[in-house]
C-alpha cells in the first residue's frame, strides 16, 4: 500500500517556546511533518538548502538576518517553496514588503489555532493567504494612494539625527560604527537607538532592520 506523502514544513523564528507551541500544534495532523526549525534568517537558507521543506513559517523580526531579506533569498534559490509568514507585525507596509519578497501567505501571531491550520492548508495548495485584519489593511493603505498612514505618523516623529541612526542600523551598522560614522560617543548611539525601538513600537535591532526595509521610501 502506497503512504500519503506529508507536507514537510520549515518554522523560522527567533524565540524557541513559540517554535515549540507552533510545532505540536502542527504535528497533530497526520499529513504534516515538521522537518526543522531555525531561529534567524541566514540558518533559514541552510535549512531550507539541505531539508527542502514545502513551506516555511517564518517571523519577519529577527537577529542576523530578518525575514524579508530570508523570504527573497528562499524564493531565490528555491522559487517552487511556499512561504508564511507568522509575525506580530500587522502594518500594511511589512504585508506589503513581505509579498514582494515573495511570500505565499501573511498571518498575525494573534490568530486562532483554527486559521493558522487554515493558512497553512490554503498555502500548501498554491494559495496566497491574507489574514482578513491584514488585508483590510492593505485596502486601506491603497485607498489612502498607497500610503500606510500609521507608518508615516511613526516615522515623523523621529528626529533627523534618530533619521540617521535608523538608516545605519538597518544597514547592519553596530553602536560603535554609528558613532564614529555620526562623531557621537557610543553612549550617545546606545540612546538614539533605544528612542528608535520606543516611538517605532519595536523591540530589538532586527525589528529596526524590518522596519527600515518596509518602509525603504522613507528610510532612503
Amino acid at each position: 500500500m502506497l503512504t500519503q506523502r506529508k507536507h514537510r514544513i520549515l518554522i523560522v523564528d527567533d524565540q524557541s517556546l513559540f517554535r515549540a507551541s507552533v510545532r505540536a500544534l502542527l504535528e497533530q495532523d497526520p499529513g504534516v511533518e515538521i522537518v526543522g526549525e531555525a531561529g534567524n534568517g541566514r540558518d533559514a537558507i541552510r535549512a531550507v538548502d539541505e531539508l527542502a521543506p514545502h513551506l516555511v513559517l517564518i517571523e519577519l523580526s529577527m537577529p542576523e538576518m530578518n525575514g524579508i531579506e530570508a523570504i527573497a533569498e528562499i524564493k531565490r534559490r528555491h522559487p517552487q517553496v511556499r512561504v508564511l509568514v507568522l509575525t506580530q507585525y500587522k502594518a500594511e507596509s511589512y504585508v506589503h514588503s513581505s509579498l514582494k519578497a515573495g511570500a505565499d501567505g501573511y498571518l498575525p501571531k494573534d490568530a486562532t489555532q483554527e486559521e493558522l491550520r487554515m493558512a497553512v492548508r490554503s498555502v500548501l495548495n498554491g494559495k496566497t493567504y491574507l489574514n482578513a485584519d491584514v488585508a483590510a489593511n492593505v485596502v486601506s493603505g491603497y485607498l489612502e494612494g498607497g500610503r500606510p498612514a500609521g507608518t508615516d505618523r511613526a516615522y515623523t516623529l523621529l528626529t533627523q539625527r534618530e533619521r540617521e541612526v535608523l538608516k545605519l542600523v538597518a544597514a547592519g551598522k553596530s553602536n560603535k560604527s554609528v558613532a564614529e560614522l555620526l562623531r557621537l560617543s557610543v553612549k550617545t548611539a546606545e540612546k538614539h537607538r533605544s528612542n528608535l525601538m520606543g516611538k517605532l513600537h519595536l523591540h530589538n535591532v532586527s525589528g529596526l532592520t524590518a522596519y527600515a526595509i518596509a518602509n525603504e521610501r522613507l528610510v532612503g
